[in-house]
């Protein structure tokens, strides 16, 4: 992408504060955006260059005001709830915080206008071969079906709307109650990681590769409507990227699998690499070895930190 390109936009990303966010804003800021950020909770007006706006995209009012007040080119939507847990306690939390923000959005939009929007899609996304297809969660069935409205409104209103849809993103920032988060913190303090049986497999990507590709979707052309993975095209088991954590590490403790029930329903499936690669010019650039290294060093460097 031109490096013209960004100095020139006004983004807005819902959601900053996230994960994901927190990495977005960052590189936008660092590219010369106009960076917006919306949260449900107040923040600094000008933490890291941000513009900071409390707001919950749940509100239609509320999504209005933002767009209108702000008048972005650019739309990132990462705003709502991560958890993936199947308790029925996550039903309305999940319904409100993902699929009723990403509709009053996308309405919004298609009233106000940007130049794109684009969502934040998942690997819990049922995606059926054959047959009726079952979302794993509340979560799962609430981003299938804020994708299925994304598609919807490009196809029926021209709203122009990318939905990237994001493979297991580690890293740096993340939530400690995550996996590889979680596991590496619990190593560092010599306590036994307590797992699952680790054989559920999935695609890891590495979130500096999953931002690069968030990136590329604010400019590529021809793109509208279109579902794009953001992975490494490849599985791989929970208890070898632990095994790889530990090796390393290297630490006084050893994991203990098994002893945590394994998750019903939950997918196995690889990114689509050769699709994004074919219509966003994107492919993930680190390894996971590099990538749960770089983890690594980072939450050590947090925790050096805080020992001083």
């Amino acid at each position: 992408m031109s490096m013209t390109f960004w100095p020139q936009q006004k983004v807005l990303v819902t959601g900053g504060s996230g994960f994901l966010g927190t990495h977005l804003c960052r590189r936008l800021v660092e590219s010369g955006a106009e960076v917006h950020a919306t949260s449900r909770v107040e923040r600094n007006q000008r933490e890291r260059g941000l513009r900071w706006r409390q707001a919950d995209l749940a509100d239609i009012g509320e999504a209005r005001r933002i767009l209108s007040e702000i008048k972005p080119d650019i739309i990132y939507h990462l705003a709502g709830s991560v958890t993936a847990v199947p308790g029925k306690e996550f039903v309305l939390p999940t319904f409100h915080s993902l699929l009723t923000s990403t509709v009053n959005l996308l309405a919004a939009v298609t009233e106000i206008g940007c130049r794109r929007l684009i969502l934040c899609g998942s690997l819990n996304e049922p995606q059926a071969q054959r047959g009726e297809a079952t979302p794993s969660s509340p979560y799962a069935a609430a981003k299938w079906a804020a994708s299925g409205y994304g598609r919807m409104f490009q196809a029926l209103y021209g709203t122009p709307v990318v939905i990237l849809r994001t493979y297991m993103t580690y890293g740096p920032f993340q939530d400690t109650g995550k996996l590889i988060p979680s596991v590496i913190l619990s190593l560092q303090e010599g306590r036994h990681p307590k797992l699952s049986s680790g054989r559920w497999q999935a695609d890891w990507i590495y979130v500096d590769d999953v931002i690069e590709g968030f990136l590329a979707a604010a400019n590529r052309p021809n793109i509208e409507g279109c579902t794009l993975d953001l992975g490494s095209g490849t599985v791989i088991s929970v208890r070898a990227i632990v095994e790889q954590l530990v090796a390393i590490m290297r630490p006084s403790v050893q994991p203990l699998f098994g002893t945590l029930p394994d998750s019903p329903l939950k997918p196995e499936c690889s990114a689509d690499v050769v699709d994004s690669e074919e219509k966003l010019g994107w492919r993930p650039a680190t390894s996971l070895s590099t990538g749960l290294l770089k983890t690594v060093e980072w939450f050590s460097a947090q925790r050096n930190a805080v020992d001083v």
